[in-house]
This record gives structure tokens, C-alpha cells and sequence, in this order.
């Protein structure tokens, strides 16, 4: 079996739902689970309705509201001919209920986390109902499931961990009967419950995560990711038009590159696939017939010197310095201890005996962090900066890369304010002002992919294997086993 796992844009409308039915279709001989995210942009709006009636402006949150139920009732009038009497029932009741929990936040005038994860679900469990709909109306057999039967996770509202040995059988017990019976699960991703049956959300792009945790329980032979592009890049290309697509990339480097800002991977997604050894393939479902791009546990060495250059905006630098005759130990444990208790995690980390600056997201409250780190000497906080990371294999052991980069950046009049080498040696990464991003990874990009003899090859097939190197099967139409 494989599974397939449509996103936002791939399910935004009927004309996209019609497409990914379509997809699915050519797919039943390998006995898909499909899972759905929310249709694009309702996720941001459910929030931002939410945090409406937090504020006290109800009216605001349900003038939101209204807009997502013509939506939603639009696109299934669409999808089905005549109107179908009991989904469209179904499609009401949730948005009434989004309807009640909104005015009950408003009048507590707080929006908990566990409040918040009951509105957020509803864009996926609407989703699943509209996509199992239009699946039917193409001949297929679809099972809707409900992920909060299946995916079991703890208590942590709104960024939850699954808990792996619960959620593996609850997966096997709701999916292998349907599948055994010829017919197509789908389900929403991003949401789950937790053991007691209350519903929490795994995170912002937790919709490719549910899918990798569904291909690792089932033993999927590869699990695909159906989004609006042609696959990983070698950059972002809305800041560097000339990025071009990844034919091949192993688990280490994607994750490296989801973690450090590439938009099209979850960074959480691919830990399951990597505990079982299932390959990732991140396609395209407005050009289905597209290579799309491999993650798999081994890929042959690039052409070039880096893979690819992930970029990662909207970061502050926390510089805490020593005033006390602390060692080195009891200073840096007195202030990962202090991250640790207000929740912050570190990007990135740079270290001397007396100081230390630590990079994290700007999103996070800094008040009580600060309070503690006060204790410890004299805060600099630093605004505005952004991560670039740089990820190829064996990059340490390569004399003057390092060199080559800076030598890049310092060309361009781009000031760096921080460096860091990742243990896991295939990144370098460092921090610049947020303004500079752009003018950073086009100088970059040129360097690495558009100025070395190899790079002129890689225009007509973009990191490919060497001789003798097979890569990744392209899963479009095959009907061979793949992963």
C-alpha cells in the first residue's frame, strides 16, 4: 500500500479535489490512504476568528465565519450533483459548532490551547468530508476516518506529540480492514486526540507529519506529498527565480532543510519514514506527471558542492555575556536550563567560556526568559536577522568551502553577526540581517549551482546520481514496487 497525502492547495477548490481524485485513481492497484489538509488558507482563518472573539471582537470573528461556510457549502455544491442531503447536514453542523465555541471564547474572553485545537480540526474534518464526497462521485470507494480515532498523541495542545505505540495500532485496527476490502481511507491530517479522547493538533504543516506517521505504521511502500510545486529546490524560488528542482535528496539533508525554512516539508515529517525506511516523494498535482523529487535513506552525491540553500526569516539573537566567575559549565547549564523552563528552542548556537548567543524564532514571549537570564549577566537582544543554511554531504571535509561562502557573502556587503557548523556535518549555517536574505541567497545560489562546470549539466537534469548510480524510481504511473 502507499499513501497519499494532498495539502491545502491541492484540495482548495473542486477543480483541484477533481484533479486529486484523478491522481488517486491511477493509484488503486497500489491500495492508497489518503490524507487531506485543511482547504488552503482556512487553518489561518479558523485562527484568526479565534483570536477575534479572544480579544473581545465577536463580531468580527463571525463575519470571518461566514465567508468559510459559503466556502466550503460552494465547493460541495460543485462536487456533487444533485446536493448531497446528509454531507451538506454534516458540513453545516461543524461550522455551527465553530459558531458556538467562537462565542463561548468570547465570553471567557481567553482562547485556551485545548480550545484552540477543538476550531482548528475543523478544517481537516471538513476537508476529509468534501474529498471522500467527490472521490465517490469518481467511482472510487472511498472510507471516510476520523484521524482522532487513529492518531493518539500527549496533552500538548496545539503542537502535540504522537505517541507511536498507541497510534500504530489504532492505525493498523481502523485501515487494514478497508484496505483489505478494496476500498480508499481518507482522513484529515494535522489533527489527532489525545487518550482520552480529546482533540489536540500536531503543529502548523502537521498534515505531511499525520502522513509519514500513517505510512510508518502501515508499512507503506513509498509515501507521496502531493503540493503545489515540483518538488524540493535548490533554493526558494521566489527569492531566486533561477532555483531548480532536486531529482534525488537523503533523509539528513531534507531535514536539515525543513528545519532550517524550506516550505515544503513539515520539519517533523520525515521521523517517521526515517524509523522505517520508506521513501518520501514530494510531487506536484497540477503537473501529475512530474518527477517531483526523491527522500530516501541514501542519495547519491551531488554534482555540486551544497545541495541546496534553505533560508529562514524572522529569528532575534539572544547574547547573554558573564559578569560572574561561573565556569564555563555552570554558566552555559544555567542558561539552557533557563531556555528550557520558558519553553524556547535554539536554532542555533554559538559559544565562548563567558558568553553565548543563541538564535530563536522572534514569535516566542522573551519576558520571563530574559527576567531569568538577567541573573546570569549583561542581554543583548538583536531583531530582524534571519538563518542561512547551506546543506550538501561532507562538507567539512572539503578544504575552502567555508571560505568560498563567506568570500560570497562578504562580495555582496552582507554583514554576518553569527556562524555555525552543525555537529551533523553536512550544514553550515549563519546569521545576517532580515533585509539581506534575498540579495544572499541569489549571490549564493550563483556561486554554488550556476557558476562550476558541473552546474551546467545539472541544468538539463538537476542532482542526479553519478555513474552507476541508480536514482530514485519515479512513482508516476508505475506499477512496480517502490521504497
Amino acid at each position: 500500500m502507499i499513501v497519499m497525502k494532498f495539502g491545502g492547495t491541492s484540495v482548495e477548490d473542486e477543480k483541484a479535489i477533481g484533479r486529486a481524485a484523478q491522481i488517486v485513481l491511477r493509484r488503486l492497484h497500489e491500495r492508497p490512504v489518503v490524507v487531506v489538509s485543511a482547504l488552503a488558507g482556512v487553518t489561518d482563518s479558523l485562527l484568526a476568528m479565534s483570536q477575534a472573539a479572544a480579544a473581545g471582537r465577536i463580531q468580527e470573528g463571525l463575519k470571518l465565519l461566514r465567508p468559510l461556510r459559503r466556502r466550503h457549502l460552494a465547493v460541495l455544491d460543485g462536487l456533487v450533483k444533485p446536493p448531497a442531503g446528509p454531507v451538506r447536514d454534516e458540513v453545516q453542523a461543524l461550522l455551527d459548532s465553530v459558531q458556538d465555541m467562537l462565542r463561548g471564547v468570547a465570553a471567557l474572553g481567553e482562547l485556551t490551547p485545548r480550545t484552540a485545537d477543538h476550531i482548528l480540526c475543523t478544517g481537516e474534518l471538513l476537508s476529509s468530508r468534501l474529498v471522500s464526497t467527490a472521490f465517490a462521485q469518481h467511482g472510487i470507494d472511498a472510507a471516510l476516518v476520523d484521524s482522532r480515532e487513529c492518531i493518539v498523541t500527549d496533552a500538548s495542545h496545539t503542537n502535540a506529540v504522537p505517541l507511536f505505540g498507541w497510534t500504530d495500532e489504532r492505525l493498523r485496527q481502523h485501515l487494514q480492514p478497508l484496505l483489505l476490502a478494496g476500498r480508499v481511507p481518507v482522513m484529515g491530517g494535522f489533527l489527532g486526540a489525545t487518550i482520552d479522547g480529546i482533540p489536540t493538533t500536531l503543529g502548523r504543516g502537521g498534515s505531511d507529519f499525520s502522513a509519514t506517521i500513517v505510512g510508518a505504521a502501515l508499512d507503506a511502500k513509498r509515501i507521496e506529498i502531493w503540493t503545489d510545486v515540483d518538488g524540493m529546490m535548490t533554493t526558494d524560488p521566489r527569492l531566486c527565480p533561477s532555483a531548480r528542482r532536486i531529482d534525488v535528496i537523503g533523509f539528513d539533508e531534507a531535514s536539515e532543510l525543513a528545519y532550517f525554512g524550506a516550505k515544503v516539508l513539515h520539519p517533523a515529517t520525515l521521523i517517521p519514514a526515517v524509523r522505517k525506511n520508506i521513501s518520501v516523494y514530494v510531487l506536484n498535482s497540477r503537473q501529475a506527471e512530474s518527477q517531483g523529487t526523491c527522500i530516501r535513506a541514501r542519495a547519491p552525491r551531488s554534482r555540486t558542492t551544497f545541495r541546496a540553500i534553505a533560508a529562514k526569516p524572522g529569528m532575534r539573537v539572544v547574547n547573554v555575556k558573564s559578569t560572574r566567575t561561573l565556569g564555563a559549565n555552570g554558566f552555559l547549564r544555567a542558561v539552557f536550563e533557563a531556555f528550557e523552563r520558558h519553553g524556547c528552542a535554539a536554532d542555533l548556537v554559538s559559544t565562548s567560556e563567558v558568553s553565548v548567543s543563541i538564535v530563536l524564532n522572534s514569535s516566542h514571549p522573551l519576558d520571563g526568559l530574559l527576567r531569568d537570564l538577567a541573573k546570569l549577566g549583561e542581554i543583548e537582544v538583536e531583531e530582524h536577522k534571519a538563518i542561512i543554511c547551506l546543506v550538501g554531504k561532507d562538507i567539512s571535509g572539503r578544504a575552502g568551502v567555508a571560505a568560498s561562502v563567506f568570500d560570497t557573502i562578504a562580495a555582496a556587503n552582507i554583514n554576518v553577526h553569527m556562524i555555525s557548523q552543525g555537529a551533523s556535518e553536512i550544514n553550515i549555517g549563519f546569521v545576517i540581517e532580515e533585509h539581506d536574505v534575498p540579495e544572499a541567497v541569489r549571490q549564493l545560489h550563483q556561486r554554488f549551482f550556476e557558476t562550476t562546470p558541473s552546474s551546467r549539466v545539472a541544468r538539463l537534469r538537476t542532482i542526479s546520481g553519478g555513474p552507476g548510480i541508480q536514482a530514485c524510481p519515479q512513482p508516476v504511473n508505475a506499477r512496480a514496487e517502490v521504497g
